[in-house]
């Protein structure tokens, strides 16, 4: 019997020692695993400690950005800049200070003068173009007020009286051929007018200087005061002015100073009914002297003047409805 259980007690000793021979190692990993966790957390530590250092140098030299705005220093762009350098390039700002600067023009701008609103005071001095008989210069006045950007009304009044001018033309031709040419002279005129901008624009010239331009037409209707020039019977026929029904139209240019003051020049063909002289004598001195013998016939006068002027518009600032 005891010999018997000596013999079980060696076998399971025999059985049981590679178990724990094998069981060491195990044991002896697990502390060698132990020890590098504790030397990674120690090392983690000083990193931190080091990364919160750096962080209180960096708050010093630069802002970090909060939570949801910009990218940190060194992500984003930073990051391709580094990849490829050609994707970033750098800029010599002492040679683009150098440059000469050249303001950007565009090619549809907004209209240099609002007419809209606006009144126009267009004071000028006309010339005859038409007769070389008589002349007719003389001062005159419109005044315009545009109830649109290119749509206007408006007057003018003409004043000619001490301005008519007989030319000597008319008086050789008298003497040499004994031939007299009925002649009248103006007095005033005056009309109500219509004023339409086709067209406005601008261009260059001396230099670099801009003009701005428009060009318009008008019409209108009104009245003007004629009579006669005693030329066929000077000693009996004295006429008197009178008034007639007068028809306008014309075309001119406006160059523009600034936004308020143009330079205007216009061709306008007045048109009307003139009396002119009878190229007959009454017999009787009491028939010369009745003044229903002194006219004769009517004739469609076209009287087309050259007005040079300037216009002036008021008031003399304006704002766009949209922006410049």
């Amino acid at each position: 019997m005891n010999k018997t259980r000596i013999g079980l007690l060696v076998a399971a000793t025999f059985f049981a020692y590679p178990a724990l021979a094998l069981a060491q190692p195990e044991e002896e990993e697990a502390a060698a695993e132990a020890a590098e966790g504790e030397e990674e957390g120690e090392a983690a530590a000083e990193g931190e400690e080091g990364a919160e250092a750096e962080g209180e140098e960096g708050a010093e030299g630069e802002e970090i950005p909060e939570e949801g705005g910009d990218e940190l220093p060194g992500e984003g762009l930073g990051d391709i800049c580094e990849i490829d350098p050609a994707a970033c390039p750098k800029l010599d700002m002492n040679k683009e200070a150098a440059k000469p600067l050249r303001e950007q023009i565009y090619a549809v701008q907004q209209i240099y003068v609002m007419r809209r609103l606006r009144f126009e005071l267009n004071p000028y001095w006309s010339v005859t173009l038409n007769d070389q008989f008589v002349q007719h210069p003389g001062p005159g006045l419109g005044l315009n007020f545009y109830i649109t950007e290119v749509m206007a009304i408006g007057a003018n009044f003409n004043f000619y009286r001490p301005f008519n001018v007989v030319s000597d033309f008319n008086s050789d031709v008298r003497r040499a051929a004994r031939v007299g040419v009925p002649l009248t002279e103006y007095d005033w005129s005056a009309a109500l007018n219509f004023t339409y901008v086709p067209a406005y624009g601008k261009f260059a010239g001396f230099g670099d200087f801009i003009f701005h331009w428009d060009a318009y037409i008008v019409g209108g209707v009104g009245g003007i005061s004629t009579r006669p020039i005693a030329v066929i019977d000077p000693d009996n026929r004295n006429f008197s002015y009178e008034p007639t029904l007068m028809f306008n139209a014309g075309g001119g240019l406006r160059i523009y100073f600034n936004r308020w003051l143009s330079a205007t020049a216009e061709i306008r063909d007045y048109i009307f009914n003139d009396k002119l002289e009878s190229l007959e004598i009454a017999n009787s001195l009491e028939e010369q002297q009745n003044e229903d013998t002194w006219y004769g016939e009517e004739k469609l006068t076209n009287n087309v003047q050259a007005q040079l002027g300037v216009s002036i518009f008021i008031p003399f600032s304006f704002e766009y409805t949209l922006p410049k």
